[in-house]
């Protein structure tokens, strides 16, 4: 009966160390978390400013956003703002009623480069 006890009680300690000794898994990669304009979204007015929030923090010095109109034209953006770790925003200009894609990548601080896009729709009126 104490050695069945024993053992129970040596299995769930084996349980827990190794429970305690698995690792959190790690981030290795800034991904896209959201987007101002939403990712797919349709907006009723132009916006001012695109702002792209990642799930950890990138160095602005080695990332890039790009916005092109229906035709596949590059869309003139304001210069690259880096206002928290993980975010980075373009102003826009005056932005026409049409769909727009935008196509960023960027480096996390941990050197790893992720990129990719998304579109977004500006309503007509």
């Amino acid at each position: 009966m104490k050695s069945r006890l024993r053992l129970r009680l040596r299995l769930r300690l084996l349980v827990v160390a190794g429970v305690l000794a698995t690792p959190a898994p790690a981030r290795a990669h800034a991904f896209l978390d959201h987007a101002d304009p939403r990712v797919g979204s349709t907006v009723s007015s132009p916006p001012a400013a695109l702002t792209l929030v990642f799930t950890e923090p990138i160095e602005a010095a080695f990332s890039r956003v790009e916005v092109t109109d229906t035709a596949g034209k590059r869309v003139e953006t304001g210069p690259l703002q880096h206002p928290a770790p993980a975010t980075i925003t373009v102003s826009l200009p005056g932005l026409a009623p049409g769909s727009y894609t935008v196509t960023w990548a960027v480096v996390s601080v941990d050197t790893h480069p992720t990129e990719g896009h998304f579109a977004f729709v500006v309503k007509g009126p």
